[in-house]
């Protein structure tokens, strides 16, 4: 598999990476051996990026991502994860299920947005615990869209101060828009953007200032949620698009699309 750079930080990947969230039972449960079977497949496959963060499943996908790697050599994958939701354990003992924030999950723990300079280094840390390994290749400031003053102001400098020590390879930001990373790429020296759903059959979103500004500069751009949260996997009524059921006129396109691919013998997905 050919191998692409993120940008100006000392990593190289693969040009096609393994999303992790639905290890951590993104929408519905996935059993221990399934989520296993899923990274080892991907690895049969010659992937070797994997990129996950705590707010999957409230820590499980990094846990079950740390697991199947174990035993494979540290220095044979790149591993990406995310900072800005802190895991405090919940006070009444994890009552009920984490299905509100779109995770088959028991609710032990609440998340507490925070991209102070502290917390960075405190999601870090936990992040690594739960992965069992002594670093990351690539942290990523995860949707800080309510919260873009503060991730430019204390955790963009906490991150540069890491990848400068050589604590980490490469920084960026992921969301699920593109004018924020946009702004991260004009005013920062990130390495790399996760821009999920905005660069789809469905949405281009990202075209209009993202990728121009993003190749001008010589940064990464990784492209995570091709699927739209689900929708181009399968076309049906309930499909999720952007984490929630499909609107009937976004259904309807995404029909019409899986009628034009069909008939040149080419799945949708």
């Amino acid at each position: 598999m050919r191998t692409t750079g993120p940008g100006a930080g000392e990593v190289a990947a693969p040009e096609l990476a393994l999303g992790c969230a639905a290890l951590g039972n993104l929408y519905r449960p996935v059993c221990d051996a399934d989520a296993r079977a899923t990274v080892d497949a991907a690895w049969d496959a010659g992937i070797r990026t994997f990129d996950t963060a705590p707010h999957y499943g409230l820590g499980l996908s990094e846990r079950r991502l740390g697991a199947a790697l174990r035993d494979r050599p540290r220095d044979a994958y790149t591993l990406s994860t995310k900072v800005g939701r802190l895991l405090v354990p919940h006070p009444q003992g994890g009552a009920g299920d984490d299905l509100a924030h779109g995770f088959a999950v028991p609710a032990t723990h609440r998340r507490v947005w925070d991209f102070s300079a502290d917390g960075v280094l405190r999601s870090l840390e936990a992040s690594l615990e739960r992965l069992g390994v002594d670093r990351v290749d690539v942290a990523l400031l995860h949707d800080p869209d309510a919260h873009a003053e503060q991730a430019l102001r204390e955790a963009y400098p906490a991150l540069e101060r890491l990848r400068a020590e050589g604590v980490i390879g490469a920084i960026g930001i992921g969301t699920n828009q593109s004018a924020l990373p946009a702004r991260f790429v004009r005013e920062t020296d990130i390495d790399v953007v996760l821009l999920a759903g905005r660069y789809t059959l469905l949405d281009q979103d990202g075209l209009a200032e993202l990728l121009p500004e993003a190749a001008a500069r010589g940064r990464g751009v990784v492209i995570g949620g091709v699927f739209n949260s689900g929708l181009l996997t399968a076309p049906r009524h309930g499909a999720t698009y952007d984490y929630v059921p499909a609107p009937r006129p976004v259904l309807d396109r995404a029909l019409r699309l899986q009628a034009v691919t069909e008939r040149h013998g080419v799945p949708l997905r």
